[in-house]
């Protein structure tokens, strides 16, 4: 794929591109990741035949799909379509996007997809907040229509900052904004994590998110979270081998634990890279596959850190980079400044945003290994565009 000039994108270009920054830092031109084996033009009809049952009798609807495997996300696929019915004697016509679990044949990045807790936070959010979240429509949390479950949301406009090649390599329209506007594309994006964190009784109207209901051991959320990512660790392992730096991480993570105040709503993948923008500000808060319950600091702290993974690759190609975006002094302090809450153990949860990185390079890697992209590295940690900064993170640290 080739750096994009276009101004405005659709919210399945902003999933592409979410997908190119964690499976290649960048890719050579013209380069097509498969996602997937599935074949979208087969999914029309049967998506068709499922929204007739839940639309009156009469709808007769008819979907159209945009998009194939090159359309699909790091880990769910993402299709967008248009499905038009009657209704009222007139018909009507929608666009959205599908979300659609991965077959667990296509090397998924996660060990499970919990559609249904994405669709619920989404829709949580949207009702709660004033949040920009796509509309959630529809939900097929079986998997019997299509092969594995799925839901329906809005399709949305905006412009993403890119991740082929990374918005900081130049030549887009992040890149070439003035320092302001710049600067305002950070407050906002770091405002509307400050909004997710004030929904009140998180812990209450998010429970379904805990970590702890799939099993993790720990007596607190983020000891859970740590307990899942070690789990999710050790489900890549498998396919690629064992990683000492991922595993030095985790031992070191769980021995110095930071204490712990409120939970609140995480996002998980809170990065620019996951947002619609119209002038500077967000329009979709997009990808909630990591949501969770948490500390404040693990949002935080993930934006920053997927920023220095592209200062890091700029660095060693010698590119001037984004020096002065998303630094964590400036976070940490419009974050004060919008909450009044003073983020704290910045470096633990930086380096847990490493750990968990280095275990999505291992499942990307895996699957295009699989699909015979690349070759299998001798060593896993070949795998891993962010090795500089891992390291440079567990020496802060001390570990």
């Amino acid at each position: 794929m080739l750096a994009r000039s276009e101004t405005h994108v659709t919210l399945r270009d902003a999933d592409v591109a979410q997908e190119a920054a964690v499976t290649q830092a960048p890719p050579p031109p013209d380069t097509k990741l498969q996602r997937t084996s599935r074949d979208a033009a087969e999914l029309a009809a049967p998506i068709a035949a499922w929204l007739a049952t839940d639309l009156p009798p009469g709808a007769d609807p008819v979907v159209e799909i945009h998009g194939g495997s090159d359309a699909n996300g790091m880990s769910s696929e993402t299709l967008p379509l248009d499905a038009s019915w009657t209704d009222g004697g007139r018909r009507r016509t929608g666009r959205y996007v599908a979300r659609i679990a991965p077959s667990a044949d296509d090397v998924p990045v996660f060990p499970a997809y919990r559609l249904a807790d994405q669709y619920d936070a989404m829709r949580i959010v949207a009702e709660t907040t004033g949040v920009p979240v796509p509309q959630v429509r529809w939900l097929e949390p079986t998997g019997d229509v299509i092969g594995t479950p799925f839901f329906l949301m809005d399709r949305l406009e905006g412009r993403v900052p890119q991740d082929v090649l990374p918005y900081n390599f130049g030549d887009n329209w992040l890149f070439d904004a003035t320092p302001e506007q710049q600067r305002r594309l950070q407050d906002n994006t770091v405002a509307v994590v400050a909004g997710l964190h004030g929904i009140p009784d998180a812990v209450e109207t998010f429970g379904f998110l805990d970590a702890g209901r799939s099993g993790h051991a720990g007596e607190t959320p983020l000891r859970r979270n740590l307990a899942r990512t070690r789990a999710w660790y050790d489900f890549a392992v498998p396919d690629v081998g064992r990683s000492p730096l991922v595993e030095h991480g985790l031992a070191w993570l769980a021995a110095h634990p930071p204490v712990e105040r409120e939970t609140v709503l995480c996002w998980g993948d809170s990065r620019i890279g996951n947002v619609l923008y119209r002038d500077f500000a967000p329009v979709g808060v997009l990808d909630w596959e990591m949501a969770a319950l948490g500390p404040r600091e693990a949002d935080l702290a993930w934006m920053v850190f997927a920023h220095r993974v592209f200062e890091t690759i700029t660095g060693l190609l010698e590119l001037p980079g984004m020096p002065h975006f998303l630094r964590a002094d400036d976070v940490r302090t419009t974050y004060q400044q919008l909450t009044g809450v003073e983020l704290a153990d910045f470096g633990w949860h930086l380096l847990h945003a490493a750990v968990q990185w280095g275990v999505v390079f291992m499942r990307t890697g895996a699957r295009q290994i699989h699909f015979g992209e690349i070759e299998r590295p001798a060593e896993v940690e070949g795998l891993f565009h962010h090795r500089p900064l891992f390291e440079q993170l567990l020496g802060e640290v001390g570990a």
